[in-house]
């Protein structure tokens, strides 16, 4: 599969050969598993001497890192949501299985979530259906009984029914219990992908009325199963409550109260999306205010790791 000089190829791998060619328009469409086809394919590439475009990959990488790391740390009412997965991604044991489900909580789930060898990860995929993350994690729990798992999943999600599935998780209690199993809720009274999408696709402001959720206390319906539960929302506290969560002798529910105010802002925002955001806001959206402060405040760290990576000298 030889390709012109200098001409760049677009290669893609897929075991289906019906979903080839269905996301992206590619060179050469290739049938196979990928770890068994890059076996074949990575003997006849010639490594280029020009490292400037690898280097420069890898210096935005950097930059985005330390971006996703001052995004976390920015204050929140009353909890930052990156920052709950930003302390559990330092906490990973090895050979973790993480879960996600739809929502903002796979947003955070995956800008902030390091992964390494030996760990894996299932999400809500395809049509990003709701309710996946916590039936993903006892089925990988009963798969793999002593591998630490952990369920990153929105409020909406877990009313809908992840409290019920806490219910199966108590009836298999002795096969659920051999390493940590921990279930962490973010608490923010909304359903708030679709709140923001509202805003940035249609430039319509949160309609409480379909949007709001009450308050459960999902930590307490565990600790009335039986289980472990922990409140946590305090930013001060939240590592502690990772650390608590992890030295538990059984499955754990924690239960973070965060900002929905925090937006899920892309990594390129088009022109189109922010007047959108912008109408939402001057029809009066109740969380205008929160959502001008928390939004200036993300965006604004691109702009200062930018600035810094352009000047010489010494970052670390």
């Amino acid at each position: 599969m030889a390709a012109d000089e200098g001409q760049c190829k677009g290669v893609e791998i897929d075991i289906d050969g019906r979903m080839i060619g269905v996301r992206y328009p590619m060179d050469a469409h290739v049938v196979g598993d990928a770890k068994e086809t890059l076996k074949e394919l990575i003997p006849l590439l010639e490594r280029k001497t020009d490292r400037s475009w690898r280097n420069e990959i890898e210096s935005e990488v950097t930059e985005w890192w330390k971006v996703v790391d001052d995004r976390a740390h920015d204050s929140a009412d009353p909890l930052n949501p990156q920052l709950v997965v930003h302390e559990l991604s330092k906490r990973l044991p090895d050979r973790s299985i993480v879960t996600a489900d739809a929502g903002t909580a796979a947003n955070w789930w995956a800008r902030q979530l390091r992964f390494r060898t030996g760990m894996n990860a299932s999400l809500a995929g395809n049509l990003a259906t709701m309710g996946p993350g916590t039936p993903y994690a006892i089925s990988a729990k009963f798969a793999y009984p002593d591998r630490p798992v952990i369920a990153v999943v929105g409020d909406g999600v877990f009313q809908m029914n992840g409290m019920a599935e806490l219910i199966t998780v108590k009836r298999y209690l002795d096969r659920l219990s051999g390493s940590p199993l921990i279930f962490c809720v973010l608490n923010n009274q909304d359903l708030a992908q679709v709140t923001w999408e509202q805003r940035a696709m249609a430039g319509d402001r949160r309609n409480c009325d379909t949007q709001w959720i009450p308050d459960v206390p999902y930590a307490e319906w565990a600790n009335l199963l039986g289980l472990t539960g922990i409140r946590c929302d305090d930013p001060d506290d939240i590592g502690r409550a990772w650390d608590q969560a992890f030295a538990a002798s059984g499955p754990v529910v924690l239960e973070v109260v965060v900002d929905a105010d925090v937006p899920p802002i892309p990594p390129h925002i088009t022109t189109k999306q922010a007047k959108a955001v912008v109408g939402a806001l001057r029809q009066g959206d109740p969380d205008a205010w929160g959502i001008l402060v928390t939004g200036a405040k993300q965006k604004i760290h691109e702009f200062t790791e930018s600035v810094a990576g352009a000047l010489p000298g010494d970052r670390s």
